[in-house]
């Protein structure tokens, strides 16, 4: 069997930075829950992407979650949520026992049409409690047009930049430009923690709320007292380390995820009905995954079965939320473009660890079809 290349695998840095860290957790005995690497880690991300304050959880989604009930999302409100997203996107605003209302994509960007966002808020109006904006594949959002539209109707922006840390719009990181910003270190991800996620945001007392929820909302008492609502969404101290780690290779993991992208577009962009993600003058993605799409006879399942032919793993581009059978019953407001990206669509391997022979394996088996 040839080698087996991944879509993307958790890569840690050559220096060891991550062990360092990890060790040092280990030499004080602050394995869990908390201790300096947690506290360490929230200072040098929020400090990376330029926010004020952050809180490290134990996932993206539980940080969607808290975000959510930080901006106050209730029963009976509506979020606005893009369509062309991965379900943890919209997952947590049925946790809040509110309702998702789902929109289509625009092709200049795969991400939320602010054309479709103005058409929601004409059927929603005051109903729409919070925006929440995805920067699908580390491409960022149109944000001048959305965020005018949202502060026009004076509702909260969260964005999910759970694959978008390390991308920037218009010299400015994704994730800082809403309410609430969301960070995701699954081990796909652009660095990894293993599991994890990260909350930022400029208030810094509603980062300090989120912190008391996700240790069980334990109040300042010598026993045990609880007067809210809690969640077990602290991120440990020994996967805080890795973190730190991790973080110091983010600019390295960028630049490897370009070079990837651009070595698949010199290679395969000529080829009759193969098309690429879209890049913007305004838009400096990280490159997450590079995703091509297609038209004409050969189609996307052709190109995956062939890959895994030859131990190479690839994936579907994400199905829409509002084809999904458990939202099947929420509202959608757009035409076909996420359902055209979704039929077309093929996440190519971007794997941070291929080497130059390994990307070049990859172009001749989609060439001979």
């Amino acid at each position: 069997m040839s080698k087996r290349i991944y879509l993307a695998s958790p890569h840690m840095s050559d220096e060891g930075y991550e062990m360092e860290y990890v060790q040092e957790a280990f030499d004080t005995n602050w394995i869990a829950p908390l201790g300096e690497n947690v506290n360490e880690f929230e200072n040098e991300l929020a400090t990376k992407v330029g926010s004020k304050a952050a809180a490290a959880l134990s996932s993206g989604t539980s940080a969607i979650h808290l975000a959510l009930k930080a901006a106050g999302v209730g029963e009976g409100d509506i979020v606005l949520c893009p369509t062309l997203t991965f379900s943890a996107t919209a997952n947590p605003i049925i946790y809040q026992n509110a309702t998702p209302v789902f929109i289509d994509s625009d092709y200049e960007t795969w991400n939320m049409d602010p054309k479709e966002l103005e058409v929601a808020f004409r059927k929603y109006g005051d109903k729409v409690k919070v925006v929440l904006i995805v920067h699908l594949y580390g491409l960022s959002a149109d944000m001048d047009r959305i965020m005018d539209i949202c502060s026009r109707h004076k509702v909260t922006v969260i964005e999910d930049a759970a694959e978008s840390l390390g991308a920037y719009y218009k010299g400015k990181h994704t994730g800082t430009f809403g309410k609430f910003g969301v960070f995701s270190f699954n081990g796909n991800k652009i660095i990894t923690t293993s599991g994890g996620g990260m909350l930022v945001s400029d208030d810094e007392e509603r980062i300090k709320k989120v912190r008391f929820w996700s240790t069980q909302s334990r109040d300042a008492a010598r026993h045990y007292q609880h007067s809210e609502l809690g969640f077990n969404y602290r991120m440990s101290n020994v996967v805080a380390g890795i973190g730190r780690g991790q973080l110091k290779v983010l600019d390295q993991r960028v630049i490897k995820k370009k070079y990837i992208f651009e070595f698949y577009k010199r290679e395969l962009g000529q080829l009759e009905g193969v098309n690429f993600m879209p890049i913007n003058d305004w838009n400096d993605p990280n490159y997450w995954l590079s995703v091509i799409t297609l038209r004409g006879r050969v189609r996307p399942l052709d190109v995956m079965e062939a890959l895994e032919a030859e131990n190479i793993e690839s994936r579907p581009v994400w199905k829409p939320m509002h084809m999904q059978p458990f939202f099947a019953e929420y509202d959608y407001v757009g035409g076909v473009v996420s359902e055209k990206i979704f039929e077309n669509g093929v996440c190519l391997p971007s794997d941070t660890k291929m080497t130059d022979e390994d990307l070049e394996r990859i172009c001749r088996i989609i060439k001979r079809l």
